[in-house]
């Protein structure tokens, strides 16, 4: 389950609750659909003839192939989100794609200026920020960085910073243990890894790239790092050694969380953004359904 995953499975949750109809359209054998059924949430699976009979009122795409999928096939209105934090292809195909969406929501301001850029009216373009859930403080003493993240890099500051550096692929499971969290990317929307990390009090060092400095102000919430070992160890150090400054880092951080980035908060504002978009269509006399 990846961050953009994650997102999605917590808003058909929190929709849910808040009385909306949802459907799930996922290939079947995802870790994603997995977790729907799990919780039973409707699911399907993402294909034409899916999205031909459910004549929904309003589709969310979260990814590309469904993006594709629903601006060829579908006839609702189209919400597409943006986590990635490059330029859109410049294809005639891809550019008739982009147009088909009603409205863009963007997980962070660098990923919007990235989709203006490349040519989508600002007014279609909504930042809704990506959400966790509140967890319990953390007391352990491992280094974390989620798994598979630039991990020779990572080695070799923890060799220098003279301490292990551990991959951890269930991160939400290992936040508990935690001392210290360590996000290192070269391109990047957001971070929802961060986010988590800041909701279990964990000070969190990352690079300084993308929508990353949009959620750690350096030395207020976190520490910022350019991408070499030395300034990774470097940043690493800091926090270990100075305790008062990684508590400070940790608790505004969290206190941010609570402010800004909770599940509650992230399923109200794309509620409003749906309705947004449904005034602007003629009223559908079947009964309400988000997907």
């Amino acid at each position: 389950m990846g961050g953009g995953q994650w997102q999605a499975l917590r808003l058909l949750e929190g929709l849910r609750q808040a009385g909306h109809e949802v459907r799930l359209l996922a290939p079947r054998d995802s870790c994603l659909a997995g977790r729907a059924r799990e919780q039973d949430l409707p699911t399907g699976r993402l294909s034409t003839g899916e999205l031909r009979r459910a004549r929904p009122d309003l589709i969310h795409a979260h990814d590309a192939r469904s993006h594709t999928l629903a601006a060829v096939f579908a006839r609702a209105p189209l919400v597409v989100s943006r986590r990635v934090a490059f330029p859109l292809h410049g294809g005639p195909l891809s550019r008739w794609k982009y147009r088909q969406a009603a409205h863009y929501i963007a997980v962070s301001d660098c990923v919007k200026r990235h989709l203006t850029a490349s040519g989508i009216p600002e007014t279609r373009i909504t930042v809704i920020y990506d959400a966790v859930p509140l967890l319990p403080a953390a007391s352990g003493n491992r280094i974390l960085t989620p798994a598979g993240k630039t991990l020779p890099l990572l080695e070799e500051a923890g060799r220098l910073a003279g301490v292990p550096i551990e991959p951890a692929a269930d991160l939400e499971a290992a936040l508990p243990s935690a001392r210290l969290f360590v996000y290192l990317t070269d391109c990047e929307g957001l971070g929802s890894a961060i986010l988590l990390a800041m909701s279990a009090s964990v000070p969190v060092a990352a690079s300084a790239v993308g929508g990353v400095p949009e959620i750690i102000e350096h030395e207020r919430t976190g520490l910022l790092f350019s991408n070499t070992p030395d300034q990774v160890a470097r940043a690493v150090r800091r926090l270990l050694d100075d305790e008062t400054l990684a508590a400070g880092c940790a608790a505004r951080a969290r206190r941010m969380i609570e402010e800004r980035f909770t599940v509650p908060i992230m399923v109200a504002r794309t509620g409003r953004l749906y309705e947004q978009v449904l005034t602007c269509r003629k009223p559908s006399s079947h009964s309400s359904s988000v997907w």
